[in-house]
């Protein structure tokens, strides 16, 4: 269970991931040893799995986002794990989600452009096994992104 004061390092953490322990702590009111092993703690129990660079896509010349809902062919009993095993070798699916329901597999897919898109879907994404059904949904602009939590 966590307590205020790991909720203070998880809030703080949140806001700015590249904090230094000392720096952490001090915002937080404890000392960096105490942090450093509240830190620690949170990472052993799965609470802090990481932290991660944002990169923004477009930058880097990658202008399409596409996302796929793909339905499987569920009387194949290995369809889910043989079709996410092989999408996350393609390069260009930066995200891979399951559902229950109609939608089995959302896949977000980048592309430099329509042509490159083209490309991947009919090359990597079409080839991959036990799809029943697909369907593209065009990213036009990423209104919220926050993988912060009200810690």
């Amino acid at each position: 269970m966590l307590d205020d004061i790991d909720r203070r390092i998880l809030r703080y953490l949140q806001a700015d991931p590249s904090l230094s322990t000392s720096e952490l702590a001090e915002r937080c009111r404890i000392t960096s040893g105490v942090c450093w092993r509240r830190i620690e703690k949170m990472e052993a129990n799965g609470i802090i799995q990481g932290q991660e660079a944002v990169i923004d896509w477009t930058a880097l010349g990658y202008a399409v986002e596409v996302s796929l809902r793909v339905t499987l062919d569920k009387t194949q009993a290995r369809a889910f794990d043989e079709f996410t095993a092989q999408a996350r070798q393609v390069p260009e699916v930066i995200e891979i989600q399951t559902f229950l329901g109609r939608v089995d597999v959302r896949l977000s897919v980048i592309a430099r452009d329509m042509s490159h898109y083209q490309q991947i879907y009919r090359d990597r994404i079409l080839t991959l096994p036990h799809i029943a059904d697909i369907e593209a949904l065009m990213h036009i602009a990423r209104v919220k992104r926050d993988e912060a939590l009200p810690v």
